[in-house]
């Protein structure tokens, strides 16, 4: 603590500003949230950015990623800031395009934020080389590009999908006799079976048949074909098809001869609560589905705090469900940028500073959401293509009666398998 005098910012200031903030995003694709007036030491100003308005029909759209950074400046600001500072929260739509992407990225350089905090992009490539140029640290984005795991300045707070294969196959060797993958016939797609091969092989399971899928199909009969052509007792179907996984399964037990019915599992990004309920709850086609996650499944105690926050200072916003997994990790990225910010100590919080302070060893406890995180060298994986993982933990999950529960209790390590995956034969 530093013993300075603690503001509390009044809350119907900061509706007025938080709505204002709104209307500057609607208008120009980015907006700003000034968390209120005063505070003891300079604001700290960082940036948080999601596609939003998407014009391609493949696109994906993450609006609740940005409105939960909102949500939690105009929480922690009536709380005082961080340790005495006002948080300021610069949004930006990054349309899910590597042009969006470079946009924000230079935008976020530009206006010299501290950190880019709690973000969605798949088009890594184009954003991370800006920030590096800039020296802005990129802290805890949802893992959907490889240069989240690569780059100096990057401090995931998930294992992304590496660590999710990694574990799936752990968690389908528990129960399924043979594994038939679906997964895209594409550069990322060719490392998901000698991922998902390690944790089976390891549990004496035999190596899963590997099928191909072009990555925009509208159905995927042939491959709902093949996957069933292979079935037998204790036989289970896997898809990991982003977007595309809903309609795979549509096209697989469409096919799949009644009374029959096999296992089907993924893993989280390409399934999710929210796509649960959009496709039936208990009556959706991943009912029964094993899923790995990140974090404890949603109706976990450990979220209260996150959804409290949410029903207090959200407004009613639609946008933010507190079971989707980039809501989730936009709350642990910023549960980062709070310790690290409060250990820094100073007036003034510079990018260069919060870099220092993460590369330094400051321990982050996300309240049993993740273990607990640090960024140093020796905390860092440090395993081709994903040397900056320091999260490898993942849990297992299943769909009952329409919700993501337990499978299994706690967390799973998957360090090893990550580390051993390289050495798999595909």
């Amino acid at each position: 603590m530093t013993g300075r005098r603690r503001t509390a910012f009044p809350r119907p200031f900061q509706f007025l500003i938080g709505t204002a903030a709104a209307g500057a995003l609607l208008l120009s694709g980015c907006g700003v949230l000034p968390g209120g007036p005063g505070g003891s030491g300079e604001p700290v100003t960082v940036m948080t950015w999601a596609p939003d308005r998407v014009d391609d029909a493949d696109a994906v759209s993450m609006p609740g990623v940005p409105a939960m950074a909102r949500t939690y400046a105009r929480w922690i600001n009536e709380q005082g800031g961080i340790d005495g500072r006002e948080l300021r929260v610069i949004t930006c739509d990054e349309r899910d395009t590597a042009a969006g992407a470079e946009r924000c990225a230079r935008q976020a350089v530009d206006r010299k934020v501290a950190a880019v905090v709690g973000s969605y992009s798949r088009h890594g490539q184009g954003a991370i080389p800006v920030l590096e140029s800039g020296g802005i640290p990129y802290i805890g984005g949802y893992g959907a590009s490889d240069e989240e795991f690569r780059s100096y300045l990057s401090y995931p707070v998930n294992g992304g999908q590496s660590a999710l294969l990694a574990g799936h196959g752990r968690q389908l060797a528990g129960g399924c006799e043979r594994v038939a993958l679906v997964r895209p016939d594409s550069l990322g797609g060719a490392r998901m079976p000698q991922l998902l091969n390690t944790g089976l092989l390891a549990a004496q399971r035999p190596r899963t048949t590997d099928i191909l899928a072009p990555e925009n199909a509208t159905s995927y009969d042939e491959q709902a074909a093949r996957a069933l052509e292979r079935r037998a007792g204790g036989s289970c179907v896997t898809a990991v098809l982003g977007t595309r996984t809903e309609t795979f399964f549509d096209s697989f037990r469409r096919l799949e001869p009644e009374g029959d019915q096999v296992r089907i599992s993924s893993v989280l990004g390409s399934v999710s609560q929210p796509l649960i309920d959009r496709t039936g709850g208990r009556r959706s086609p991943f009912e029964g589905a094993y899923i790995t996650g990140w974090y404890p499944d949603a109706g976990d105690a450990r979220w209260n705090g996150m959804r409290e926050v949410i029903r207090k200072y959200a407004f009613g916003d639609n946008r933010i469900d507190p079971n989707d997994a980039g809501v989730q990790t936009t709350w642990i990225a910023y549960t980062a940028l709070r310790a690290v910010v409060a250990a820094i100590g100073d007036d003034t919080i510079t990018a260069n500073k919060v870099t220092s302070s993460l590369n330094r060893g400051t321990e982050v406890d996300t309240g049993g959401l993740t273990p607990v995180l640090r960024w140093r060298f020796k905390d860092l994986l440090g395993t081709s293509p994903y040397p900056r993982i320091v999260n490898t933990d993942v849990t297992f999950q299943v769909v009952r009666e329409g919700r993501l529960i337990a499978q299994k209790q706690g967390f799973v390590d998957v360090a090893e398998t990550l580390s051993n995956a390289r050495r798999t034969v595909g």
